[in-house]
């Protein structure tokens, strides 16, 4: 089955909307515009978590509706609703009809659409609800079998499946199927009073039976409890200017926040980026490249086609520490007189497009990770990261660490907590001066916000070695 025909019966046979007639009112409400399009979006999501011995919460939710857009110049006008039906289209358009100023038919269509990356069946309906809820309730026993300073056990598992179709004036119209599952468990332990807490996640663009197995969520669970372990030895982090060593995977966090956003199209458009103006320009050390990339199977950030119907890409963004590209959408890359890199996403058809990161990470280096290590006599050793703070304008950021070592004569030391990294993304980019060769991706669980607007994005990155950068701490 392809995705049109998943979508068509979808939005079409099942919604009882004649594709025709919908046709007619997208062409009559985008004449006179520079772009648009309708969105249409069928998505059902569920829930489950598992806490304290037994079912806290379990949730299932369907939703559907449009979103109308039409363009001109700089000006957006934009009418959703959550009815599938021609009078509420119909309604739309009369709305976005009002911003008919542009010069009509200026934007480049894209070539066809990618190969289809993910199956049209609904991981949620292929599994039944006592196999999840066996899956949480094994993964609580096992937990509190391993170790008797357990204290508290919190797992969750979340599924989506969303189908998309996007129908452009003229014809043109691209479809995908888009799964996504997420499995989490919390762990929190005890020692003479003292708690602390370690957590993990997996997921992707797969089916719930990637993470059925044994041998696939005990090591979920090892990982939590291994965190919430080291933590109950942390010690209070110290502060100071010291040379910080990232660890390899999800500390690209970092990367996407404090530089990924400033290389998005619209920020760069509006001059409001500390990227603005540099294209071609050394923005980095020499080694370091930097990569969006939505093509890749399985990950949580890629897409078979965007939100507008742009095939996705895998776009360099700095190359060897020089500023190549910008990830795009059709607006601001019209605008800006370049093509779209298929980064154009929405939250939902109740959000219009913007450019977005997809999966984003930086290539490996020559450095064994041991030789970074080494070469660092007094520093920090970051290796995961929870909520941090950036602003896009100056690339200033804070990240607060989740697991960090001091790093003592060139080796890993005790674990510290309250440690924070404090500094200036283009200006972190200039002080990488040891690139590790174990790049690695996250394990499925980024989220990433913009203007209100939530979608699903992955990171990575090898191990790195940034010369001098502030480390808050909390010991005194």
């Amino acid at each position: 089955m392809t995705d049109l025909a998943t979508t068509d019966e979808l939005f079409f046979t099942h919604a009882g909307l004649d594709r025709n007639r919908v046709q007619a009112i997208v062409d009559d409400a985008l004449k006179g515009t520079d772009d648009g399009e309708l969105f249409l979006e069928y998505r059902q999501s569920e829930s489950l978590v598992f806490d304290d011995g037994k079912i806290k919460s379990a949730a299932f939710d369907t939703t559907q509706g449009f979103g109308l857009r039409a363009i001109s110049g700089e000006t957006t006008g934009y009418s959703h609703a959550s009815e599938l039906s021609e009078d509420a289209i119909r309604r739309a358009a009369d709305t976005v009809k009002t911003i008919r100023t542009g010069k009509g038919g200026t934007f480049a269509e894209p070539p066809g659409t990618n190969r289809n990356f993910y199956r049209d069946d609904n991981p949620l309906a292929l599994v039944d609800f006592e196999t999840k809820v066996k899956l949480l309730t094994d993964m609580d026993a096992y937990a509190r079998g391993k170790d008797d300073r357990v204290a508290q056990v919190s797992a969750s598992l979340s599924g989506n499946w969303q189908a998309v179709e996007i129908i452009r004036a003229g014809g043109a119209r691209a479809a995908d199927i888009r799964p996504l599952v997420r499995l989490n468990v919390s762990v929190v332990v005890e020692k003479d009073g003292h708690m602390e807490s370690g957590s993990y996640g997996v997921g992707g663009r797969v089916a719930y039976d990637r993470y059925l197995e044994p041998d696939a969520w005990k090591a979920v669970v090892d990982e939590a409890l291994r965190q919430a372990l080291v933590n109950l030895e942390s010690i209070a982090a110290p502060a100071g200017e010291v040379p910080v060593v990232l660890g390899p995977g999800w500390p690209g966090i970092l990367l996407h926040e404090a530089i990924g956003h400033g290389l998005e199209g619209d920020f760069n458009r509006k001059k409001t980026s500390a990227f603005a103006g540099l294209m071609g320009e050394r923005v980095a050390s020499p080694g370091v490249t930097v990569i969006d990339d939505g093509t890749m199977d399985d990950r949580r950030g890629s897409l078979t086609i965007d939100d507008e119907g742009t095939p996705t890409e895998r776009t360099v963004l700095i190359e060897d520490g020089i500023l190549t590209g910008y990830m795009q959408d059709r607006m601001n890359a019209h605008l800006m007189g370049e093509a779209s890199t298929g980064n154009g996403r929405r939250e939902s058809y109740a959000h219009a497009p913007m450019p977005r990161m997809t999966n984003t990470y930086m290539l490996a280096g020559e450095h064994e990770p041991e030789e970074i290590l080494q070469s660092v006599k007094k520093g920090l050793y970051a290796v995961s990261f929870g909520g941090g703070q950036v602003d896009i304008t100056s690339g200033k950021f804070v990240f607060t660490c989740t697991e960090a070592y001091l790093i003592e004569d060139g080796k890993k030391g005790p674990p510290v907590k309250g440690a924070t990294l404090i500094g200036n993304g283009p200006d972190v980019l200039t002080r990488v001066s040891m690139i590790g060769n174990d790049m690695a991706l996250d394990p499925g669980i980024g989220t990433c916000g913009k203007d209100g607007q939530s979608v699903p994005v992955g990171v990575g990155q090898p191990t790195l070695k940034i010369d001098n950068l502030t480390v808050g701490g909390t010991a005194v």
